[in-house]
């Protein structure tokens, strides 16, 4: 059995509330303010997905090509790296005037405005440049939306007690498929009526779609205004010294720049010859692809930690002060829960959502390729899949409510896996309206029930000692490995064909489910947090 998990009002947990108690906590304001939040948090990332891969495949760019721009988003696989410096940099007057939390918020808000704008600048079937200006511009986006994404975590955790999480984890999820509606399905029709399509690009079209939604970002820059500071129980790091704070940020700063070189540094030649001689092992074009980024990654990531040890050894940065930031929050969390339920946790929280998100990548493509039209893909996957996503969220707040988030972890991860299969059959049968809406109905009702009780058990997880880095951790995890995955399902689907493929999304959710009942099986890991079975 574990100590005291150092949550808010863990004594909560233990009593279930009747379904008019858990359908009446919606109408909480700290509730409804997610709703908004999420909203602000789900525009920026289909803008990189899905609208975007529609975008450049009628500006004909090659579809293995178009899924590689997945990885704009692999800030959100990493966020946990500046989570710290959100936690412990001041910026100047924001501050002071909004507060810790509402001053960020505002910063990454006016970042992901003018990251859209800026991609609205840029035709990507001009040339080759133009596709890496607009990728550029998609990695601010990332890079940006990540960091919202760091502070409205924070907010949510730091705003209620662990009783309202799955309620608030609800509203959020609602809100974000809103947004996620009007980024996918409001791009989409927006540039069907401003006269692109499959036969006709126009890039004025998808430049005008683009303003559009860099102006519904204001929802979440007046929300922001709007909610007041959350009352934080401990501030961790209010005692670090502003050149402390400083030489933080300048070691990010140092690091960023050797992670970027060591990507140049490894070159197109290195990488080709690398690719060549593994090639002639696997016999296998979209797996060596997979392995050689994989591994210009952990050369990255090997030149992020010696840069790292060099500066400390040199005292640009205390080690003290990096042991607070960086090393605390994982002693804490391993401390708490021991190493064996701690790296079982880990990695469950790595392999829940990989089977969507891996599939979710090339989604909008596989819709396009099947000849489904824009209007069609926004009015079923985006308008409808929303719908549905919204009762599954709902409803797997409320069951998570009555029966425990660790039931609806298991009942979301087999109905994921078995949903993957659904777009087997979509793909054999090609264009059919009625199996669309089939497909999205089931494939969405099981994402928004599984992804409720999963942001409400990672919320659990967190101390709220270390709110952003903690959960910064779970979420970054929660992403790596699908994305990177993700990033070569193109290719992946060029050699295999999309029911090949989409047979693998449904297997890789397999070792998930093993790992829950695993998990269940443990008595004393089962009571961590939010686990209880009633």
């Amino acid at each position: 059995m574990y100590p005291n998990t150092g949550y808010r009002n863990d004594s909560q947990l233990e009593n279930k509330l009747s379904w008019k108690e858990a359908i009446g906590i919606f109408l909480s304001p700290r509730v409804v303010t997610m709703l908004f939040l999420g909203f602000s948090a789900g525009l920026p990332i289909l803008l990189i997905f899905s609208s975007l891969s529609v975008w450049l495949r009628e500006a004909s760019v090659d579809r293995s090509i178009v899924t590689y721009f997945s990885w704009a988003a692999l800030g959100y696989s990493f966020k946990f790296v500046w989570a710290p410096l959100v936690d412990t940099l001041r910026i100047p007057f924001f501050t002071d005037t909004f507060g810790r939390r509402r001053s960020w918020l505002l910063l990454s808000q006016a970042s992901i405005l003018l990251a859209i704008f800026l991609m609205s600048q840029i035709d990507p079937a001009h040339d080759q440049g133009s596709l890496t200006f607009l990728a550029l511009s998609a990695v601010l986006l990332g890079f940006s939306s990540a960091t919202q994404d760091i502070v409205i975590d924070a907010y949510r955790i730091e705003s209620a007690s662990t009783k309202l999480q799955a309620m608030m984890s609800s509203a959020y999820i609602g809100g974000y498929r809103v947004g996620m509606l009007v980024a996918g399905a409001g791009a989409l029709l927006l540039a069907s009526y401003f006269g692109s399509n499959a036969e006709s690009y126009q890039y004025s079209a998808w430049r005008n779609a683009y303003l559009v939604m860099s102006a519904f970002m204001l929802v979440g820059v007046i929300t922001t205004l709007l909610i007041p500071e959350p009352i934080r129980q401990q501030e961790s790091n209010a005692g670090l010294e502003e050149t402390s704070r400083m030489r933080i940020l300048a070691l990010f700063v140092c690091c960023v720049c050797g992670f970027v070189l060591a990507y140049i540094a490894f070159g197109q030649t290195i990488e080709e010859q690398i690719k060549s001689n593994v090639l002639n092992l696997f016999k296998n074009k979209a797996l060596v692809g997979l392995l050689v980024e994989l591994l210009k990654l952990f050369c990255g990531l090997i030149v992020v930690w010696l840069i790292a040890r060099a500066l400390v050894r040199v005292r640009l940065v205390e080690k003290s002060v990096v042991d607070v930031l960086y090393l605390e929050p994982v002693r804490e969390f391993f401390h708490r829960h021991g190493m064996k339920a701690a790296l079982l946790m880990l990695l469950f929280v790595g392999l829940y959502r990989i089977s969507d998100i891996v599939l979710g990548v090339i989604s909008n493509v596989f819709y396009y390729d099947l000849g489904f039209s824009k209007t069609e893909i926004a009015t079923v996957v985006k308008s409808f899949g929303l719908i549905m996503t919204l009762v599954g969220g709902a409803f797997g707040g409320v069951l998570c409510m009555r029966f425990g988030v660790f039931r609806v972890l298991l009942l979301g991860a087999v109905l994921s896996a078995l949903t993957n299969l659904l777009f087997v059959l979509l793909a054999a049968k090609g264009n059919q309206m009625w199996l669309l809406y089939f497909v999205i109905s089931a494939d969405n009702l099981s994402a928004g029930l599984a992804t409720a009780a999963f942001i409400a058990f990672l919320s659990a997880l967190t101390n709220i000692r270390f709110t952003a880095m903690q959960y910064a951790i779970f979420s970054s995890l929660m992403t790596l490995l699908p994305k990177t995955i993700g990033g070569y399902s193109g290719s992946m689907v060029d050699a295999m064909g999309y029911g090949t493929f989409f047979t693998l999304t449904a297997i890789m959710g397999i070792p998930v489910i093993a790992l829950i009942l695993y998990i269940g099986e443990k008595s004393e890991i089962k009571t961590v947090g939010p686990l209880e079975k009633s």
